[in-house]
């Protein structure tokens, strides 16, 4: 209750200084998708958000943005990362902050991935192409992205989604895995 009644303040406050008659709210209609995140969700998010801003000050930049997705195997330009910024910085500061990427990622979430992004995804995992994702590669590239996983949470993770127990995910079980997020 606490924190919607802080929400709805934070909303008129840019209103204090306009004429009564355009005393108007109206929502943000971002809002409403990370008004539907758990706290468990919301949680992981901050521990991504955290992957990103590497300098802790509670901002991702566009070099942070860029250090990032090099480490997962894409290389995309200064004017590719802007745009990715300026997609969901809502107060136009040129840096995304916690509320701007919890947004972004309820946004996501709300979006059904499509077939090509899912492939892209399995195929940072699968760094030797061979059509499988071994312990080693997941422990790779959680560790390039700065998420420093034991041997038994890498073969947790593992176990979790090998649905036929072979010690490796393979493109299928990848998918019901992204499926069910």
């Amino acid at each position: 209750m606490v924190r919607v009644v802080t929400a709805a303040a934070a909303r008129f406050t840019p209103l204090r200084n306009c004429p009564s008659s355009s005393w108007e709210w109206h929502p943000d209609p971002l809002d409403i998708y990370a008004d539907s995140l758990t706290e468990e969700q919301v949680s992981e998010f901050k521990e991504a958000f955290s992957l990103f801003d590497k300098d802790g000050d509670g901002q991702i930049t566009t070099k942070e943005l860029g250090t990032v997705m090099r480490s997962l195997g894409q290389n995309p330009s200064e004017s590719e990362l802007q745009d990715m910024i300026n997609e969901v910085d809502a107060d136009n500061n040129g840096t995304i902050d916690f509320p701007e990427f919890l947004t972004m990622m309820a946004r996501k979430m709300k979006d059904t991935d499509s077939e090509e992004e899912i492939r892209e995804a399995f195929k940072v995992f699968d760094r030797d192409n061979n059509g499988f994702i071994s312990a080693a590669e997941l422990r790779h590239v959680m560790t390039s992205i700065g998420e420093k996983l034991t041997d038994d949470e890498v073969d947790e993770m593992i176990r979790e989604a090998d649905q036929d127990g072979d010690g490796r995910i393979d493109y299928n079980e990848f998918v019901q895995l992204m499926m069910q997020k």
